[in-house]
């Protein structure tokens, strides 16, 4: 989709998941309340199959024992697998989230550097769609990965 249609055409009903993503990502949607809730600082969907989400951790992130919550990974590994997910649906498809695994690698504080979360695709059939995301700190160490299975409903 060009820039010029992505700008003439902001009813979701109309766009296809990809086309949604990109109208998010242009302000022409309004972007998941979630990313507002936790501080996201970058979203982009460099292609079909592909979602990328970023976050600096933040004291307010932080857990009783002094790191980022665990619910913070899943919720960016989440995000990612879930809009890699949905940057492949077709006009008038949906998805659900099935499940979530997590895997958590690495201990993440406020000087870790930014977070960043980069799902993709690994299949899609008829009825599900299987993705997985890595989480990366600042030095681009994984701290943490993730897969989900997503139900496909239309």
């Amino acid at each position: 989709m060009t820039e010029s249609a992505i700008q003439t055409q902001v009813d979701p009903t109309v766009l296809d998941g990809f086309e949604q993503l990109q109208a998010m990502r242009h302000g022409l949607l309004p972007p998941a309340p979630i990313a507002e809730t936790l501080g996201f600082v970058g979203f982009e969907v460099p292609e079909r199959g592909t979602a990328v989400f970023e976050l600096d951790p933040e004291l307010r992130h932080y857990n009783p024992i002094g790191s980022v919550h665990g619910g913070v990974f899943a919720t960016l590994l989440d995000s990612a697998c879930g809009c890699a997910v949905h940057s492949i649906m077709a006009v008038g498809e949906t998805y659900t989230s099935l499940d979530l695994t997590v895997k958590f690698l690495k201990p993440v504080t406020v000087d870790s550097g930014r977070l960043r979360a980069v799902g993709t695709v690994i299949q899609r059939g008829r009825r599900t769609a299987l993705a997985e995301a890595k989480l990366y700190d600042g030095r681009d160490r994984l701290v943490a990965y993730a897969t989900s299975s997503c139900m496909i409903l239309s």
